[in-house]
């Protein structure tokens, strides 16, 4: 079962008329602090996902420690890890629908200032969006250090990177009107959202620059409104950072988020270490797995060494 998931698509919007910048979309309705009532089915869901987390960490799952004594890695662990993360896609777009497919791809990543934005729709409670915001921030200074990007909190007009925090309700009634005044929100991304199935946890939709298919222009990541805590705070540190160029998961990556037996809920050092190989100046973008292996080894021992602990 897949629990997240994150598609490639080119932005065409960027084609031949430089970075497009979306107009101010509508805020929530504010007459009223109450949040509207969910439906029911809303409601299923938001049961289901406190009940999962509820289980998941039972098992002893949903785990958030840094660097797990209980699962050592090497360079060469890197090394396989970083090529099945960042040189491989996980989803494919065929005539129009998204298919569960790995694909040899070749490296993408960000060459331009990460504009962080966030939307919340009116299911979100003021207090809860307080908490996500903080969260938001957080892990945007710490994507930052790690990658070396220029990563700021903008406002949603000036965002090229934007967190919707969405409800069942607010996925099929908001996003199509959201679409209007957000160029990043293509219309597969509509209907991605619109239809986006309980199993589906979170998702990120990378947007490739039509002029150089190897950077990102931009980003859209989709956070089910109805998560509980942990579930929230997994969803933002696996999206984001998978947003910025590490797209796929693998059964046998650990100690790590780019797993979907969700064993690890947050950003672990072995994940920061991909994360630095990622921006490593050694690496280009646009590198297939040939090009990047004969480097990747050197590259993941100097990542190592960078974070003794």
């Amino acid at each position: 079962m897949r629990f997240s998931r994150i598609l490639i698509l080119v932005f065409l919007g960027l084609l031949g008329c430089g970075e497009l910048t979306p107009k101010v979309p509508p805020a929530p309705p504010s007459k009223s602090p109450v949040p509207p009532v969910a439906s029911e089915e809303s409601q299923r869901i938001e049961a289901y996902y406190a009940s999962f987390q509820t289980r998941l960490i039972a098992q002893g799952k949903l785990r958030q420690e840094y660097a797990p004594k209980d699962v050592p890695f090497d360079a060469d662990d890197l090394v396989a890890n970083f090529e099945q993360v960042a040189l491989y896609d996980e989803y494919i777009l065929d005539d129009g629908n998204v298919i569960e497919r790995k694909t040899i791809s070749f490296l993408h990543r960000w060459n331009k200032t990460v504009r962080v934005g966030t939307y919340f729709g009116p299911s979100v409670t003021p207090e809860q969006k307080q908490k996500d915001i903080a969260s938001v921030r957080r892990f945007s200074k710490r994507l930052a250090r790690l990658s070396g990007l220029k990563i700021q909190i903008s406002n949603l007009s000036n965002a090229n990177f934007i967190l919707l925090f969405l409800n069942r309700d607010e996925q099929i009634s908001l996003t199509p009107k959201l679409a209007e005044n957000i160029p990043q929100l293509l219309p597969t991304v509509v209907t991605e959202i619109q239809n986006s199935p309980r199993n589906i946890f979170c998702a990120a939709y990378a947007l490739l620059d039509a002029d150089n298919l190897a950077d990102y222009s931009g980003a859209v990541i989709l956070i089910k409104g109805e998560h509980a805590p942990v579930m929230r705070k997994s969803c933002i540190h696996e999206e984001m950072t998978q947003a910025l160029g590490l797209a796929n998961d693998g059964p046998d990556i650990r100690p790590s988020i780019f797993n979907d037996d969700e064993e690890f809920a947050t950003l672990t050092r072995h994940d920061e270490m991909l994360l630095k190989m990622l921006y490593d100046p050694r690496l280009k973008a646009g590198m297939t797995p040939d090009l990047a292996r004969p480097i990747l080894k050197q590259v993941a021992e100097a990542a190592l060494k960078q974070s003794r602990i």
